[in-house]
């Protein structure tokens, strides 16, 4: 299996006031957050804001996160959302969260394409495939 990611997005948010929790810092929980909000921008890059209007779409099977620093307010972020392999039914993302040039956090995630109605796991849409095939099959 390839280790290699393709960056599909990234998501320019900021951090909020309320994002801070009574220690002074970006709560543990909002980076998920800012991890979830670049991951829908990028889905509806593909398919709109339907989304789950064709009966299927993306569901999280797991989430990680490692928090390298403390984020405070007020900061401009950016999430860069990358993909690695797909796989029939799932393909693995990744998150980096920065500020200023420095990581504050990098995490990861198991994205599965699902029947809406069944909850069953379906087959990646080719929209997804089809430019991480490419990107994986070049030269490194």
């Amino acid at each position: 299996m390839s280790s290699k990611r393709l960056l599909v997005h990234t998501s320019h948010q900021a951090v909020r006031w309320g994002d801070m929790d009574a220690l002074g810092h970006v709560n543990n929980t909002v980076y998920f957050r800012y991890m979830e909000q670049a991951r829908l921008e990028w889905l509806y890059t593909l398919v709109g804001a339907g989304g789950y209007t064709a009966g299927q779409g993306p569901v999280i099977a797991n989430a990680l996160c490692n928090f390298r620093r403390p984020l405070v307010y007020p900061a401009p972020i950016e999430v860069r959302m990358y993909l690695g392999a797909p796989g029939t039914t799932s393909v693995a993302s990744y998150y980096d969260i920065v500020a200023g040039g420095t990581t504050y956090a990098d995490g990861e995630s198991t994205i599965v394409w699902i029947d809406v109605a069944t909850g069953r796991p379906q087959p990646l849409p080719a929209t997804v495939v089809e430019p991480l095939r490419a990107y994986l099959e070049e030269p490194s």
